[in-house]
């Protein structure tokens, strides 16, 4: 049989088709290797470009799940006690998200990656005899891939990777694509931290620095204080932080700074049982992952999730706490990032004390002024003016013309109301003023002063006695209503030229006078806004009287109450 004979079989010819087929798939599988490699060098790239460490880890997430085909991806940080502190998922819509009721906190089959920190391919999640299902409301999955994240010989967490599209399995390449990458993400996630800790402590220095330039500047205690709110916010990266201060019973504690959260000033939060009182009684900074709703206020917006609480002061003489929040889903506070909110808190106690002191030292000296002015006024003037009072008396009795001697007497009446307004002032200036409520004697000039618009001139004042110490509240609230209310009158009603305040506290009663020359009472005796004046001395025990002036004219009000 000839070479060309048409019965003889073709075996070279064959063999060589087949050859050329199978060159063919191999090339074809090298160039897929060479893109599938190409991806991943570009996802390398591309994860270690960013800097900031939330962004960095969810550029992972959404890189692995585009390299493996897989429908959904997720990566879980492993926090103290080995669970799940931070979940971040990619491949669900909002809607999804919101029919899952809770993230997985750490157990079956992700608790088993968490304690044997090794790569794991299933082909079903429910076939392993450790799946622990999924929260209510989460979609089916079936294929599955896990690979570790290491940074250094730490493990960070873990990828977890689901529903490879097209209903196929993860194979070995997919496994060691996202073994590459896990290695890649691992010096990512060390240079977001770096990054993070460098910035961190940059703008510590720069809020110390601040700290002690108020110092030296002299700022007072509320403007150190309201500084270190927003330089706390800056430095822990969260979204709101508050001062809270103990509250006068000691039981609570009151926030009276706010950064990121004004509507949070003047709320209270207990001692017991809440993140803030743990700190304050402790003297140790705490933090939690997931905040509970009873452990810190939050009046308005989306809830908070991970805070911390740190001490103003050490222990037993913890001034204030700093109470900080992010909201939920947000990646929890470092122990890095306590350790130096407790440090510079320490320093922001100093700067407090310091600036506390201040105002005391100032304080001092403006009551050692005070007394000194007090003394000379006493010693000196008081004195003089009572001699010149004598001398006066005893010239009365040998002035012959009455005219003359009706003016000495006049005149010795005038020293002695002025001997009485200085002694009045020398008691205000002996008693000392908190940085509380203003005193009474203070709130009464404001209203004797107020009132000199509406009349064109000032009206006189006098006062007398205790009226700091020795008045009640309820009472003082009275009587400055109806010094308002007999001011107004005078106002509206009086036509007068000239107006007269006293107010004393004598004989167990405070006694409040008020004095025109106008035109006086109708005939009848009554006016609109008497009978409220009347109700509130009638109220308080006390008595209540509206008369015409005398000679002069004009009106003469009474209103007296007791002081118990």
């Amino acid at each position: 049989m000839t070479l060309g004979d048409p019965g003889r079989p073709l075996i070279p010819h064959m063999r060589l088709d087949e050859l050329l087929s199978e060159l063919q798939t191999r090339l074809e599988a090298v160039l897929a290797t060479r893109d599938r490699v190409h991806t991943l060098l570009e996802a390398v790239v591309s994860v270690g470009s960013g800097l900031e460490l939330e962004a960095v880890l969810r550029r992972i997430v959404e890189t692995a799940t585009r390299l493996v085909d897989a429908s959904y991806g997720a990566l879980g940080v492993v926090g103290d006690g080995g669970t799940l502190m931070e979940f971040i998922p990619v491949g669900l819509s909002e809607e999804e998200i919101a029919r899952i009721e809770h993230w997985p906190h750490g157990l079956g089959l992700l608790g088993l990656l968490i304690k044997e920190p090794a790569p794991l391919r299933l082909p079903s999640i429910s076939e392993h005899p450790e799946s622990y299902g999924f929260p209510p409301g989460h979609p089916p999955m079936g294929s599955f891939l896990g690979v570790p994240l290491r940074v250094r010989d730490e493990v960070f967490g873990t990828l977890y990777l689901t529903e490879k599209r097209g209903g196929a399995e993860f194979d070995e390449e997919d496994q060691a694509v996202v073994i590459a990458l896990a290695t890649a993400a691992g010096v990512a996630i060390e240079n977001a931290r770096l990054y993070e800790d460098t910035r961190r402590r940059e703008i510590w220095l720069q809020a110390s620095s601040e700290v002690t330039t108020s110092l030296l500047s002299g700022a007072g205690a509320e403007e150190v204080l309201t500084r270190v709110a927003v330089r706390v916010c800056e430095m822990a990266d969260a979204d709101v932080t508050t001062v809270l201060f103990p509250a006068e019973e000691g039981e609570t504690l009151r926030v009276m700074y706010a950064e990121g959260a004004d509507g949070l000033i003047g709320t209270e939060v207990p001692v017991d049982g809440s993140l803030p009182g743990a700190a304050y009684t402790s003297g140790e900074p705490r933090m939690v992952s997931d905040l509970d709703a009873g452990d810190f206020p939050w009046p308005s917006g989306p809830p908070l999730g991970p805070a911390a609480a740190v001490p103003l002061g050490a222990a037993g003489s913890v001034r204030a706490v700093l109470g900080l929040g992010k909201r939920s889903g947000r990646f929890p506070f470092t122990p890095s990032t306590l350790r130096m909110l407790h440090a510079y808190a320490g320093q922001a106690a100093i700067a407090l004390e310091l600036a506390e002191a201040r105002e005391d030292a100032e304080r001092l000296g403006l009551l050692e002024d005070r007394d000194r002015i007090a003394k000379d006024l006493h010693d000196v003037v008081i004195q003089r003016l009572f001699a010149v009072a004598m001398t006066l008396m005893s010239v009365v009795r040998l002035v012959e013309r009455p005219e003359a001697a009706t003016r000495v007497q006049h005149a010795v009446d005038e020293l002695d109301e002025t001997i009485r307004q200085i002694r009045s002032t020398i008691f205000a200036l002996q008693v000392p003023r908190g940085t509380g409520d203003p005193s009474l004697r203070t709130r009464i000039v404001d209203l004797v002063e107020s009132a000199r618009g509406h009349l064109g001139f000032m009206p006189g004042l006098r006062m007398e006695g205790r009226l700091d110490n020795a008045v009640p509240g309820p009472v003082a609230d009275h009587l400055l209503a109806v010094l308002q209310e007999a001011l107004s009158n005078v106002v509206r009603h009086a036509k007068a030229s000239k107006a007269e305040v006293s107010a004393e506290v004598t004989g167990g009663r405070v006694v409040l006078v008020v004095r025109d020359n106008g035109v006086g009472l109708p005939p009848d005796g009554r006016r609109s806004g008497l009978r409220n004046l009347y109700d509130r001395a009638t109220q308080l025990g006390g008595e209540f009287t509206a008369e015409r002036a005398g000679d002069g004219g004009g009106t003469r009000v009474v209103w007296s109450a007791p002081l118990t």
